[in-house]
């Protein structure tokens, strides 16, 4: 077993590959060295006939289950943006390609999407054959809050949900809870999380004469009558199909009701410039195949360490705020949504490398 203090375990029980994140104390956050090691986990099983499917899980603070992934690792990429450390460029290309490597499998993955779900853990669970979340289940793209956008195929899934729904969870960065996850068409089962230690036990234990019959059991066990939960799905498809981020705001703010003016709060909170990058995003990627979608999503990445380097760059400003100095005030440039030039955000979808030179240019 390879892994930064074996923050990844990796075990083969009966038939089936099991991946356990095990780095509790940082919510499972990825690193480069745990992405490397599910990478090397799942290629291996790709091609060993013995592996019938994959299973992957969090650890909590009180053992396994209780937290899935909260991300990547913010602090890691605050460090090497300020360093110029080349780690950073290396963590987003493998990352993706481990997404895309998910997306594609040709074996089941069943991902327990159980407590915290957001950002990279989204990345390693939306590709699943099999989404389980629980009634613990916190599931979020929440990256424009941090000066970024949600990438892990964050463009792919989000845009593939119901209306514009991908528009507002992107822009949002609300947190769901599972029934909603469920909602959204960003999980397929809920379970009670009492459950998960039974399942986990018994699928090393139970013989499977196939990767579909692994899922079957699994789906055994989940809730046969999820819970129904809604969006208000006509005000999202008329509001945020709008065509820029100031219509939006601007009618969520004449608009009447809780939701309306909830909702242009929590817009005005996060990353002005961000905002409109990720609505571009989001319908762009609406008409593109997963491998070109994170692609783009490559290049910006790119963009938003690069753009404005160092300290400037509105991501570092972004993880500075919420996980460095903890202030919560970041000084977003632009500072207001208004004052967003459609110029600034078209640099980001320049790409920055030739199609033959680009990192992930062997997706398909």
């Amino acid at each position: 077993m390879n892994g930064s203090e074996q923050f990844i375990i990796t075990e083969v029980r009966g038939r089936v590959g099991c991946i356990t994140l095990n780095r509790p104390k940082a919510l499972n956050a990825l690193s480069l060295g745990m992405i490397r090691d599910i990478s090397a986990a799942l290629l291996a099983w790709r091609e060993d006939p013995q592996v019938l499917a994959v299973a992957i899980r969090g650890t909590g603070k009180e053992g396994a289950f209780g937290s899935f992934c909260a991300g990547g690792d913010i602090r890691f990429f605050h460090q090497a943006a300020l360093a110029g450390n080349p780690e950073l460029e290396d963590f987003f290309t493998e990352e993706y390609a481990l997404n895309h490597l998910i997306h594609t499998y040709p074996k089941p993955y069943i991902a327990f999407m159980d407590g915290i779900c957001m950002g990279g853990g989204m990345g390693i669970s939306q590709g699943a054959s099999l989404r389980i979340v629980t009634e613990r289940s916190k599931i979020a793209m929440p990256e424009t809050g941090i000066g970024l956008f949600p990438d892990v195929g964050g463009g792919y899934f989000l845009s593939r949900c119901p209306g514009r729904l991908g528009e507002y969870l992107a822009l949002t960065g609300l947190v769901l809870d599972g029934a909603h996850a469920l909602a959204a068409g960003l999980a397929d089962a809920v379970m009670d999380s009492g459950r998960l230690a039974g399942l986990w036990d018994s699928l090393g234990q139970t013989p499977y004469e196939s990767g579909v019959a692994v899922e079957r059991w699994c789906l055994n066990h989940v809730q046969k009558v999820p819970p129904k939960a809604h969006f208000p799905q006509a005000d999202i498809d008329r509001v945020f199909a709008l065509d820029n981020v100031k219509a939006v705001v601007q009618a969520l703010e004449q608009a009447q009701g809780e939701w309306a003016s909830e909702t242009a709060q929590l817009l005005r909170k996060r990353s002005p410039l961000m905002l409109h990058v990720v609505l571009e995003q989001v319908r762009r990627a609406r008409g593109m195949g997963l491998a070109d979608e994170l692609r783009m999503e490559r290049d910006l990445v790119r963009r938003c360490f690069h753009l404005r380097p160092g300290a400037a760059s509105e991501t570092v400003e972004g993880i500075r705020a919420l996980a460095v100095d903890k202030d919560h005030a970041p000084r977003w440039n632009p500072s207001c949504i208004e004052e967003v030039s459609d110029a600034q955000v078209v640099e980001f979808f320049v790409s920055p490398w030739p199609a033959h030179a680009h990192p992930l240019h062997s997706l398909r």
